[in-house]
């Protein structure tokens, strides 16, 4: 076998280790991505359910306290 041809079929080999390889950490490291971008909008879905939680509570609380009045205006009407 002469010497080009056997560094040819030698770095193809080699080369396809190296592209599978690097395939294999481009994937990873996709994923990683993915995988922060999904924990980062569950956190931003939380941060949004809490805060229209909170809103809902000063809401009822401000109902409550309307009601309150109101009764408290009825009582005296009878």
């Amino acid at each position: 076998m002469s010497t080009p041809v056997y560094f040819l079929t030698l770095s193809l080999f080699m080369g396809t280790v190296v592209i599978i390889f690097a395939m294999r950490y481009f994937s990873s490291l996709t994923q990683a991505k993915a995988r922060i971008a999904q924990e980062l909008s569950y956190r931003e879905m939380a941060e949004q359910s809490s805060a229209a939680q909170a809103e809902a509570a000063t809401t009822l609380g401000d109902l409550k306290a309307r009601i309150a009045r109101i009764e408290a205006i009825l009582k005296e009407v009878e």
